[in-house]
């Protein structure tokens, strides 16, 4: 790949790094979340149920940060708490779902149509490089985070 469009690439990836911040952040104050907790209520979408030690460690906050973050979730009706029936020390975050769902999808839906519209815009063979770029950059940027995190 030639030095300029390799700059341009990367210069393009950056902004759309800087707009999904922007464009998250604005979705989170819509629905009364911090940008970080709209993302954190993500993780719990995507993962479902797990403890709240295995939130700390996928967030890397600390367990007195999380127990805040379930709180206001609670609160908001977004998860519940319950005790692990093995182990009464341990605390199990269900994410209610139907009620996330309910709260983000009106927000994302013009978003999601027009990247839907967007994507259905390219060939066959130019989604599927697009798939693997996003797979491989996945696999750097979570290379590259594990690596600070142990550091």
């Amino acid at each position: 790949m030639k030095d300029d469009l390799l700059k341009n690439v990367r210069k393009l990836s950056q902004h759309y790094a800087y707009i999904s911040l922007q464009m998250h952040e604005a979705v989170a104050r819509r629905a009364g979340l911090s940008g970080t907790d709209h993302k954190y209520l993500g993780f719990l979408i995507e993962k479902g149920q797990m403890t709240a030690g295995e939130l700390s460690t996928l967030t890397g906050l600390t367990t007195g940060a999380v127990t805040g973050l379930i709180d206001r979730f609670e609160k908001k009706n977004l998860v519940k708490r319950r005790f692990a029936a093995e182990d009464r020390r341990k605390v199990i975050i269900e994410p209610n779902t139907e009620n996330i769902m309910a709260l983000l999808t009106p927000l994302y839906k013009d978003f999601r149509s027009k990247s839907e519209n967007l994507l259905a815009s390219f060939s066959e063979e130019e989604s599927k490089i697009i798939e693997a770029y996003f797979r491989q950059a996945i696999d750097i940027m979570s290379e590259a985070t594990e690596q600070l995190n142990n550091k």
